[in-house]
């Protein structure tokens, strides 16, 4: 099976430059992979080289680990929003997680959700699995889950980390049908990302469109 209809390039290493960005969406194009990922500056360029294809552009609210207050956040939305992005994928507050502040999280999710919806786009909701332990996890699963998000993202990739087959499973056993997963952390090659699919993902991340152990997808 062609994994290129679940992809999603990203582009979010510090050092990024808008000819990257370009040179990214190009090769999604032609890839016709699922969407391309970039950080906030770069999704009114990117979204200009993708509007007449099947490519959608994702946008990221509160990138890497949530800190933004709900405010902040909410801004950021109505931005990607205006600049094109089709697909929303917010941080959850890392803070707020690991103090067990429900009550914060339920309202940042509340408040900034039916923004994403009121405009016909796609919401995701970005974790960090690999500093959760499983209780926080399934929590978060079943709150994000019950909110309405269209999928869970396991990871921002900002902390090299792996995705791994154990995790997926916890979170597909966790979620209804309707909510898919993304894969956020580092896919080494082609079986690894076959493994993850089989697991439960739905739809994988790959920095930069590369494949870490064994170069381009295709």
């Amino acid at each position: 099976m062609s994994l290129e209809p679940v992809i999603t390039y990203t582009l979010f290493k510090p050092g990024a430059t808008i000819a990257e960005a370009d040179g990214l969406s190009i090769q999604a194009i032609d890839k016709k992979v699922m969407s391309v990922c970039v950080p906030p500056l770069f999704v009114k360029r990117v979204k200009e080289h993708l509007k007449d294809t099947s490519v959608k552009t994702t946008a990221v609210v509160g990138f890497p680990f949530g800190y933004s207050i709900i405010e902040a956040k909410v801004a950021e939305t109505v931005m990607a929003i205006v600049d094109g992005a089709d697909v929303i994928e917010i941080t959850a507050n890392l803070n707020a997680l690991k103090n067990a502040d429900w009550q914060y999280l339920a309202k940042e999710i509340n408040t900034i959700l039916p923004i994403i919806r009121s405009k016909g786009r796609i919401a995701g909701v970005v974790l960090e699995s690999s500093i959760l332990d499983d209780k926080e996890l399934v929590a978060c699963c079943d709150m994000y889950g019950a909110a309405g998000v269209d999928y869970i993202k396991t990871a921002s990739g900002m902390l090299e980390k792996e995705d791994s087959v154990e995790t997926i499973r916890l979170v597909r056993n966790c979620l209804a049908n309707q909510v898919k997963i993304k894969t956020g952390g580092h896919v080494h090659d082609i079986k690894h990302a076959n493994e993850l699919l089989t697991a439960g993902a739905d739809y994988i991340s790959l920095d930069n469109g590369i494949l870490r152990d064994s170069g381009k997808l295709s």
